[in-house]
């Protein structure tokens, strides 16, 4: 899952005087992923295959996005956190991804968001039918998208609704306001509220390596509005883009045992087992 703000602070850094060059794009790949042992044999048959990859995962992917405006361009980096599991039925091998929370990186300094574990949390879990397929010597695993609403209900295959006054909006949060709530800090002086809410549509196309992890990237065509906020100014749309590069939205599944089930036990282990987050390059 992801949540870019992008367009809407521009106009609030050009009022502080604050919109500088935006941080450069580290370099692709984001991270590095093991390679497969030589003396590593892939699974035979897909029975086989399916049978390897069951089991719960400590989840970790990165989605990049970058928007022009008039002003400068905007980039950010998501980072989310939480767990996948695989599990057969009727000969089917399904996916289900529960979310714990989610950071953001921004690209203009001083600038700062941030997205309640709450609202993460609130997206509700789709169990979805992946496909196999093996290639060489590595199998391919491939999770379909699956449209999922985010502060509002209804229909997740028709388009997210572009009104603020929905009768279907809802608090998923619970923080009292309609969609969930990005707060916004700039510069130190404004702190501001943006309600907005999510068809989260994402895909995952990852390969399954001899250590028993999944890696890959995320695609991600997911849907955003913004309902209100606590500034006029806050009050528009943005269509942030991701950036096509596979290298710079990563996905990595870990195996975990038994002693990691929670949100809590995933905190407590999140630095073991997984990369630092994404930094943005040194201003020029």
């Amino acid at each position: 899952m992801a949540i870019p703000l992008l367009t809407r602070i521009a106009p609030v850094l050009l009022l502080l005087g604050a919109c500088a060059a935006p941080l450069p794009w580290p370099a692709s790949p984001l991270y590095e992923f093991p390679e497969l042992e030589q003396s590593y044999v892939a699974p035979a048959s897909l029975a086989l295959a399916m049978d390897q990859i069951e089991g719960i995962y400590a989840h970790f992917d990165v989605v990049s996005y970058e928007d022009e405006t008039e002003q400068t361009t905007l980039r950010t980096f998501v980072v989310s956190y939480g767990f996948t599991e695989f599990f057969s039925q009727d000969g089917k091998l399904f996916e289900i991804d529960t979310f714990c929370g989610a950071e953001q990186k921004l690209s203009q300094p001083g600038v700062t968001s941030a997205f309640g574990d709450g609202a993460t949390q609130a997206i509700q879990p789709v169990a979805q039918e992946v496909e196999l397929e093996l290639r060489g010597n590595q199998w391919h695993v491939y999770r379909p998208s699956t449209p999922t609403l985010l502060g509002i209900t209804g229909d997740p295959n028709l388009p997210l609704s572009q009104d603020p006054n929905d009768p279907n909006l809802v608090d998923a949060d619970g923080d009292g306001n309609p969609g969930v709530t990005v707060k916004l800090n700039i510069q130190g002086i404004i702190n501001a509220e943006i309600y907005i809410t999510r068809r989260e549509i994402y895909e995952y196309f990852m390969t399954l390596h001899s250590n028993g992890n999944l890696y890959g990237h995320v695609r991600d065509r997911s849907e955003q509005f913004v309902i209100d906020a606590t500034m006029r100014i806050l009050r528009q749309q943005s269509s942030p883009q991701q950036l096509p590069d596979p290298g710079m939205n990563p996905i990595m599944l870990i195996r975990v045992g038994n002693d990691v089930r929670t949100c809590e036990d995933l905190a407590r282990v999140r630095e073991d087992l997984f990369p630092a987050t994404p930094e943005f390059g040194q201003a020029p």
